[in-house]
């Protein structure tokens, strides 16, 4: 076992209590970053000088609407997406494999977990792992490690998420969705291909959402649900046109008892956001966002536990009551100003104070964080030659985020105990600048070529410890190259080849002591960044067809081959993390959608991957027999199904206008939870059934009511909805499974007024 790998507990007993400052706080907690001030300053001044032009842009004067008007007789463009190229594109436009979700299909679902909104995104596996909004999130491979492990819990790794543009992702590449709610987003945005080259560090893929809303025009609703094992919930979302610009605002509380022992939830998340003018050529967005969000943990059962009974707990995190208490708030700030000519400069700054709060491996702990942070960038469109013209991006994005961690023993009551364990300091930085050319040759050809520099840097301080302190950064430069072909405006052939970059997250370069084993530095010095390499083709279109049986088709076809190095894999149940030589990913993923004649609709998703080490030689010191080794070489990666999908049909028929009924059918193929591939997750396939009205029924002159009874997992099918990734071993058998959830019914409501 690599000594720097672990660390002793308990080791301090009662000695090293402090004393509290006036605030009950001990001084030790008030942390002193290495990182220059200057960088939390920069990050902060774009913010404060938005702020400051807010008044301005309410009070200017209503510019004058421009009228634009299309041939859409036969071609209806796709839905515009920000995300694949940081700028306004047509999705049919960008040499990657792009998914966008309306707001139509996340209206009749619970909204809790990011999970609802994706499960027709081919090449993306969400799992909810208890109900809540703890998710399982996995793209293309990327982000599987997530799965499992307290440290993982609320958060998940190699993915890149956005909430309005701003960076939900902190700094070390983990995300944690306290501020994800489906009732409250306009839409998501998903990039399943790797984008580390425009994104940075943890971009295997992107989850982008929105919670502006699609029009000025003034609405409210509120939208009341409640459900099985106790669920209350209550959403409004409001919407006004302010001046020239346009403000919102949503609230949503969730309370669920949970289904498992344990499992029992309560989050309530607020958004609000203005878009406004300043002049002709500039425009400002000012966006807020907070949450408080409580979870406990039920843990992983063994494979008797589960087949006995699946809504027990496992008895270690009942015992500790292990749970999660998390309070952030942010508040962003985006300008964008057209010089003229085709160039635009754009900025963002945000600032997220948190206070964490959470039982886990038999200790209390405390963060103090905040994460600050913004971007800059410039584009130029310009013509070349003849029918060439380019589109010149340049950029660079900056986030920090660092703060204090107090470990306590905890008390009789499994609430912070009065000793005082361990004392220290995490910071983490990312800086980036990219650089992208697009080159357009006509209206059928497009050619990208980019390139990326990462450094993610850490600062480790331990204050009982100092001889642990520590520092160390990665740097890495990530190029993409693409190309599409459209033979028309809505069909389009692409291919691309890029570098994708994920360094290792906090938790893993510092992870839990255990066993006894010492250590000689705060972080592991074993872990480098995991490097990939991604090869795709694809082709994607939509169709209006007009009349006949078939009205409109949508598909979307990727194939995809991607090498990684130094794929990182948790051992002894997360505790700690290795590189693991190489893997191979390939895959194949198909969308489709289409409308016919009578009301009736299908969406599906289809993915099948292969996933293996291609090489992976095991030291004998991680498992405790000196002096021996093992190959897993040609083993399958752990925590990816071979195959998974699902399918939507629906149907609104005419005479019981607007009724909508409609049947989705999930699958997931089974796969490994160890690397050995002796632990293995059995597959499974549920059946969901909605009954919904697809637009409200008005009920006075300015309100409408709209609802819906939906029933998840209607057959009330056992299976194991997500697992602990190499985990613990206790009497012989593998604590790897979390139960999936039973029969869940769901009733909505919701009053509408302007939409």
């Amino acid at each position: 076992m690599p000594r720097a790998a672990a660390r002793r507990d308990g080791r301090h007993g009662a000695g090293v209590a402090r004393a509290p400052d006036a605030r009950g706080t001990p001084a030790a907690h008030r942390p002193s970053p290495r990182f220059p001030v200057v960088a939390v300053h920069s990050a902060l001044i774009p913010l404060v000088v938005s702020l400051a032009m807010l008044p301005a842009a309410l009070a200017a004067q209503q510019a004058a609407d421009t009228a634009r008007t299309a041939d859409s007789a036969r071609v209806q463009l796709p839905a515009v997406t920000v995300v694949g190229a940081r700028y306004a594109r047509p999705s049919v436009a960008v040499p990657l494999a792009v998914t966008v979700v309306p707001r139509a299909r996340l209206r009749d679902v619970r909204g809790v977990g990011l999970d609802e909104g994706l499960a027709l995104v081919p090449g993306v596996l969400a799992q909810s792992r208890s109900g809540g909004s703890d998710v399982r999130l996995v793209i293309r491979g990327f982000g599987a490690r997530g799965a499992g492990d307290r440290s993982n819990s609320g958060t998940s790794r190699g993915v890149r998420v956005l909430l309005d543009g701003i960076p939900e992702t902190e700094p070390d590449g983990r995300t944690a969705f306290d501020n994800v709610d489906l009732a409250v987003a306009e839409g998501l945005e998903i990039v399943r291909s790797n984008a580390s080259a425009l994104w940075g560090n943890a971009a295997g893929g992107v989850v982008s959402l929105t919670t502006m809303p699609a029009t000025r025009e003034p609405f409210a609703e509120l939208t009341p649900m409640a459900g099985s094992d106790g669920l209350r919930r209550w959403v409004l979302r409001v919407g006004a046109p302010l001046g020239p610009g346009s403000g919102w605002a949503s609230a949503a509380h969730t309370r669920i008892d949970g289904w498992r022992e344990r499992s029992d939830a309560r989050r309530t998340t607020l958004n609000a956001g203005v878009h406004a003018p300043l002049s002709d050529q500039t425009r400002l967005g000012v966006h807020l966002s907070a949450a408080d969000n409580d979870f406990r943990i039920p843990g992983p059962l063994t494979r008797a536990q589960l087949e006995a009974d699946p809504r027990q707990s496992n008895a270690t995190y009942a015992a500790r009551d292990e749970r999660r208490m998390n309070r952030v708030a942010r508040i962003g700030a985006t300008v964008e100003h057209e010089l003229g000519s085709g160039t635009t400069l754009s900025a963002m700054a945000f600032a997220s104070p948190k206070a964490l709060e959470r039982s886990e491996r038999g200790t209390y702990r405390d963060f103090a964080r905040y994460h600050v942070g913004g971007s800059v960038m410039a584009r130029d469109e310009h013509p070349i030659a003849g029918n060439v013209r380019g589109t010149l991006q340049v950029g660079a994005d900056h986030a920090l985020q660092d703060g204090a961690i107090q470990f306590y023993e905890l008390s009789s009551t499994n609430g912070r105990g009065t000793t005082l364990t361990d004392n220290r300091r995490e910071g983490a930085m990312n800086l980036g600048v990219f650089v992208q050319e697009e080159l357009a040759v006509g209206r059928r050809w497009a050619f990208t070529l980019g390139a990326r520099w990462d450094q993610i840097r850490y600062d480790y301080a331990d204050r009982v410890e100092p001889q642990l302190d520590d520092e160390r950064a990665y740097t890495r430069v990530t190029p993409k190259v693409g190309v599409v072909w459209r033979p028309s405006l809505t069909h389009a052939f692409y291919a691309n080849a890029g570098g994708g970059v994920e360094a290792p997250a906090g938790n893993e370069t510092s992870p839990a002591g255990t066993f006894g084993q010492d250590t000689i530095t705060g972080i592991n010095p074993l872990l480098d960044p995991i490097i990939s390499t991604t090869w795709e083709v694809g082709t994607k279109q939509t169709l209006g067809l007009g009349g006949g049986a078939l009205q409109a088709l949508a598909y979307d076809v990727a194939l995809y081959s991607t090498d990684v190095r130094n794929e990182m894999v948790p051992y002894r149940g997360g505790r700690f993390y290795f590189s693991a030589g190489r893997v191979r990913r390939r895959g194949a993923e198909l969308g489709l959608g289409l409308s016919a004649a009578g009301g009736v609709d299908l969406q599906m998703s289809l993915t099948a991957s292969d996933n293996r080490y291609r090489s992976y030689v095991v030291d004998s010191a991680h498992y405790g027999v000196p002096g021996a080794s093992t190959s897993y070489a040609g083993n399958q990666a752990v925590g990816v199904p071979r195959l998974f999908g699902a399918a939507t049909v629906g149907w609104a028929p005419a005479f019981a206008s607007p009724a909508r009924i409609s049947i989705t059918a999930r699958g997931v193929g089974r796969y490994y939870a160890d690397d050995a591939n002796t632990v293995r997750v059995p597959g499974y396939g549920t059946v969901d059934a909605t009954l919904s009205m697809h637009r409200a029924m008005p009920v006075m002159a300015a309100l409408g009511v709209r609802g819906f009874v939906s029933v998840t997992n209607l057959t009330d099918r056992r299976y194991v909805g997500s697992s602990y990734l190499n985990p613990d071993v206790v009497g012989g058998q593998p604590v790897a499974f979390e139960p999936g959830m039973p029969r869940q019914v769901v009733v909505g409501l919701q009053l509408d007024t302007g939409r």
